[in-house]
């Protein structure tokens, strides 16, 4: 991953992250939430914001996925990052990288997976 940042940084460094945010970071990804629907989403829905910051939490434990990458909003949990999507961002994480999570959408839709969007960067 550290060449990866080296080599995209060269490339092409991105100012990805909203202008509300104090680091620079490179986009990794952009996924729907996962499970939100079981989560705390509803309960939140009204505070959450484009832009907020999400918390990562690696779950190497987790008996469902051993990539699982828990999502949460000021210590509410969300959801997760989508299994299909996991595997590089949990390897980064389990490499001490840091990750940064922030919302990028919200819709009011009755599908789950479309409700909440959000992106993950490698912070520089």
């Amino acid at each position: 991953m550290r060449f990866l940042r080296t080599s995209l940084l060269a490339l092409c460094l991105l100012p990805s992250l909203p202008a509300a945010a104090e680091t620079i970071g490179i986009l990794t990804q952009n996924s729907p939430l996962a499970g939100s629907q079981y989560y705390a989403v509803s309960k939140v829905w009204n505070e959450i914001r484009v832009g907020d910051r999400l918390t990562l939490i690696r779950e190497p434990d987790n008996r469902h996925d051993r990539n699982a990458i828990r999502v949460e909003w000021n210590g509410h949990k969300l959801g997760y990052v989508p299994r299909a999507e996991n595997r590089a961002a949990a390897r980064a994480l389990d490499a001490g990288e840091h990750l940064e999570a922030r919302v990028t959408r919200m819709r009011d839709d009755p599908d789950p997976w479309r409700r909440v969007e959000f992106a993950v960067y490698l912070t520089l």
